[in-house]
């Protein structure tokens, strides 16, 4: 299972045990706000894209939607998501679930959007479509290996 990665995955840092499992699913933004009891907008979406070499992952916050120049301007190429069976195959965890934490692939590459940067905390998914963890921004970037903060969103901007 995903979640058993992201958990030993967090183990290295002494943070598996605060992973929240939920009775409910937490597959959309929607529902992840509904079991984490917070808005929506603090919820950190995981996307996945193709990339030249590989697969692209950028974290959002919950409110945020690509925004194709933007995405265009920063890596060079069309916002293409990658299919479901694609986003398991390279990260390991099934959409619904997907997280920049425990991937299967060590050539995917992880960016992080600055919609996220308005919250002291933010709640990603942990591997599975009832999971999720509170961190911090920088913690967000830290466990997720993140290579840089990108401005790729839209409506989002308070």
């Amino acid at each position: 299972m995903a979640i058993e990665a992201v958990k030993e995955y967090f183990r290295q840092y002494g943070r598996e045990k605060e992973i929240r499992e939920f009775a409910e699913s937490s597959a959309t933004v929607e529902l992840a706000a509904q079991a984490v009891g917070v808005i929506p907008a603090r919820i950190a979406k995981t996307l996945s894209f193709q990339g030249e070499t590989g697969c692209i992952l950028v974290v959002t916050a919950g409110d945020a939607k690509v925004d194709n120049v933007k995405f265009k301007a920063e890596f060079g190429l069309k916002a293409r998501m990658l299919t479901p069976e694609d986003a398991l195959a390279q990260t390991g965890h099934a959409v619904g679930g997907v997280c920049p934490f425990g991937i299967k692939n060590p050539e995917v590459k992880t960016y992080l959007d600055i919609s996220l940067k308005r919250f002291d905390t933010i709640f990603p998914a942990c591997g599975s479509s009832n999971s999720a963890i509170e961190l911090t921004c920088d913690e967000l970037y830290r466990y997720s290996q993140g290579l840089k903060w990108v401005d790729v969103c839209k409506n989002w901007e308070e």
